[in-house]
């Protein structure tokens, strides 16, 4: 868990808004990737981090929707840092609330606000401003528009464009595509067609095929419903599937993965080179037990990553096992510690 800082899915989700239009809630690494990069380069960016058991975060929520409406040519984004993986990880927060400014086409932040500090996020706006010319968005290029389908068909192994969502599809075809899906257990992500015209419309040039649902995998497009279901009749479609990419397969290499040491932890990066802030903190904790343990680096397989939090019904990282048995995360970790309970867990007692 993000430290509370009181100065202050298989499934991908659906990409919805807020209900102050003037506020983009992001809720996956692909989304915010998309929405930073069809920006123009003069354009001023505020990205809020935030977290539901931060009483914080709310007074903050307040301000930076408050400053979206008051301030129409800065582009205001809204990420829950601790549920939507890869976003927070990019900038240099480890607490909520927190408001990150880029400008231009830097990925550098210009200014990052920590804390419940709506007068220094007031004026950094207002000074960033100031330094930004005020205009509309310009419109994305072709070039620009193909970049970006091409990362989502990539976004992962096996990746379905449908309309609405695996729990709520909102056509016949695109039920049937998730229903044939279940039944094959297959670990998919998706993209909402309905949430972005401009992808809906791109992707059938991009990809010549004109209906939905379409199904790619490892990058490549397989077809529509009819297509699938005939590669299903032929007992041809498993075999177009990634390795492990079956829960089936996938669970049986979890299962040993997260038995391969006592001691299990799946995290960002390595103990030596930890990639993320939330890693890095659950590694000095672990190495202080002087307790030895293994770990895995999520980042170097992505049918794990993304397996793991439907296996283990936990959606972060890192994840820490015992035994082959989930602890939690680091803010289990950390409750665990402070009650001195944390020796006794790791030792298996």
């Amino acid at each position: 868990m993000i430290e509370n800082n009181f100065a202050l899915t298989i499934f991908s989700r659906q990409w919805p808004t807020s209900n102050l239009m003037s506020v983009t809630i992001v809720d996956s690494k692909a989304k915010h990737d998309y929405i930073l990069g069809k920006l123009p380069k003069n354009s001023l960016r505020a990205i809020y981090f935030w977290a539901t058991w931060s009483p914080e975060c709310k007074l903050m929520g307040t301000v930076v929707e408050a400053l979206a409406k008051e301030n129409p040519f800065v582009t205001f984004l809204s990420v829950e840092a601790e549920e939507v993986e890869g976003v927070a990880d990019l900038y240099p927060i480890d607490s909520v609330p927190a408001v990150v400014i880029l400008k231009g086409n830097g990925s550098k932040p210009v200014e990052v606000i920590i804390g419940a500090n709506p007068p220094g996020l007031v004026q950094a706006i207002k000074k960033h401003s100031a330094e930004t010319p005020a205009g509309p968005q310009t419109t994305e290029s072709k070039e620009d528009l193909n970049s970006r389908l091409g990362k989502l068909i990539n976004a992962a192994p096996v990746m379905l464009f449908m309309k609405g969502s695996p729990e709520a599809a909102k056509c016949k075809f695109s039920r049937k595509m998730v229903a044939m899906l279940k039944e094959q257990k297959v670990v998919y992500s998706y993209f909402d067609i309905l949430s972005d015209d401009t992808v809906r419309q791109g992707l059938k040039t991009y990809s010549n095929w004109k209906t939905y649902p379409q199904l790619y995998i490892k990058g490549k497009l397989i077809g529509g419903v009819d297509v699938v279901e005939a590669h299903i009749d032929e007992e041809e479609f498993q075999d177009l599937l990634p390795k492990d990419s079956t829960k089936g397969g996938l669970e049986d290499k979890l299962k040993r993965l997260i038995s391969q040491s006592k001691i299990m932890l799946f995290m960002k990066g390595s103990p030596e080179t930890p990639k993320c802030g939330f890693s890095k903190s659950i590694v000095k904790i672990l190495n202080e037990s002087k307790i030895p343990y293994g770990s895995f680096d999520i980042l170097m397989d992505m049918e794990v990553r993304q397996g793991l939090k439907t296996f283990s019904n936990w959606k972060t990282y890192p994840q820490l096992y015992v035994n082959g048995k989930l602890v939690g995360g680091l803010d289990v970790v950390q409750e665990l510690q402070e009650d001195g309970e944390l020796m006794d867990v790791l030792k298996g007692e």
